[in-house]
């Protein structure tokens, strides 16, 4: 059993780390003008839904003015639409526009397409006839267990 578990730490940290680094470089696909931190809110509304400026700094990892300042931007653009939070005037809730979602879901799909080039580029059929093998195991990971 010992070395099940062994095989199976190993495994958890490569793929953490490959997903780490998989996630960075697509973060970098080319997003219709937006800089990075502006593509990043744009996805992160579009998976999670409003927002407030001090989730959303959190989530990315900045300061609440980073984010006010991407937050700016991005409606300038009129990707987001902001309106008073109910339970705290002082606060605004951010949600995608109607131009924001379509955005999103054109970055997404950029994405996917740029991902299935480049495996299209390095990896031969046996390859990613593997690949699929492997995602259809990992896919366990996310099914609740009995």
């Amino acid at each position: 059993m010992a070395e099940r578990s062994t095989g199976a730490a190993m495994a958890a940290r490569d793929l953490v780390e490959l997903f780490r680094r998989l996630r960075a470089r697509l973060r970098q696909v080319p997003s219709g003008g937006l800089t990075p931190s502006q593509a990043a809110v744009v996805l992160r509304l579009h998976r999670d839904g409003a927002s407030s400026t001090t989730v959303l700094a959190l989530a990315e990892g900045v300061r609440s003015q980073s984010m006010t300042a991407t937050l700016n931007a991005l409606d300038d653009l009129g990707l987001i639409g902001r309106s008073p939070d109910p339970e705290d005037g002082r606060r605004h809730v951010i949600t995608l526009s109607e131009a924001g979602r379509a955005r999103a879901l054109a970055d997404k799909q950029d994405r996917n397409a740029w991902l299935a080039r480049e495996m299209d580029r390095r990896f031969t059929e046996p390859e990613l006839a593997t690949i699929n093998e492997a995602l259809t195991l990992l896919a366990r990971l996310g099914e609740p267990t009995g």
